[in-house]
Order: structure tokens, then C-alpha cells, then sequence
């Protein structure tokens, strides 16, 4: 797609962290798995995790993601690698590798908040993923927010 004054940005991926990003303590509500499914009608949809809470294959029952099991913001950057170029949905440390590699990178600033290097190396900042989703979904909003 093509951003005015700002660049084309062209993915076939969307990863996502888990924890702080899709969901809270494990627990991804019903209409962001909703979301995810219609991102997956357009995107390959991976989320990366260490599954803290032991619950990611069941948050994802249903929903044709990929998931990808990693130990550290290192790892989770490495198989990231394997999906450029991809957009990127993180809040943490761990994720700031990824987000840094990401063609587009976003940060959630959610209800268990989100570190300042995720922040400073994030194109968008959103309160909520149902927002970076959203506008994953419908291009014009990315448009919008990232023209010059």
C-alpha cells in the first residue's frame, strides 16, 4: 500500500505477542479473536508467545493462526525473521526486536502497559488491539494516521 510522503509498506504476516498485547493473563476476549479471524482472511496471523499462563493453543482453538513458542526477545526476533517482511503487534522488551524488524510495528499501550524502547520503536501506538487490528483491516486507516 502506498502511504503519501511517508513510503509503501508491503507485508504478508501480522505477529503478534500474546501477553499485554492480544489478551491479559493469557485470555484473549471474544471479539479480538473475532478480529483475528477476518485479519486472517487477508494475512498469515502468528503469534509468538512462551505461554506463560499454558493457555495459547487453547485462546486459539478456531482461529488459523500460527503460533510460534519462543523463550526470549531474542528467539522471538529470529523466528520473526522467518516472516518478512511482517507488521508487528507488541508491548514489551521482548518484543522490541521484532518490532524493530517489522515493515510496520505497533505498540499497545494496554492495561498491562508497555516498555518505553516498545514504544520508541513503534510506527503507531495504540490503547488497544482491537485498534491496530482494525486498521490492519481497513488500509485508509493506516493512511490517515501515517501520511505526511
Amino acid at each position: 500500500m502506498k502511504i503519501p510522503n511517508y513510503g509503501d509498506l508491503e507485508f504478508d504476516a501480522v505477529l503478534f505477542d500474546l501477553n499485554g498485547t492480544l489478551g491479559v493473563e493469557g485470555k484473549i476476549p471474544g471479539d479480538v479473536k473475532e478480529l483475528l479471524k477476518k485479519l486472517a482472511d487477508k494475512y498469515t496471523v502468528v503469534v509468538l508467545s512462551a505461554d506463560t499462563f499454558g493457555t495459547l493453543e487453547g485462546e486459539l482453538e478456531g482461529i488459523p493462526a500460527r503460533i510460534e513458542r519462543v523463550s526470549s526477545g531474542t528467539e522471538k526476533a529470529e523466528i520473526a525473521e522467518d516472516y518478512l517482511p511482517y507488521a508487528a503487534v507488541g508491548n514489551g522488551n521482548n518484543d522490541v526486536a521484532m518490532l524493530d524488524k517489522a515493515e510496520l510495528a505497533f505498540c499497545v499501550v494496554g492495561r498491562e502497559g508497555a516498555s518505553v524502547d516498545a514504544l520508541l520503536t513503534s510506527d503507531i501506538i495504540v490503547t488497544d488491539v482491537r485498534d491496530a487490528i482494525e486498521m490492519l483491516l481497513n488500509e485508509k486507516k493506516l493512511i490517515a494516521t501515517l501520511r505526511r
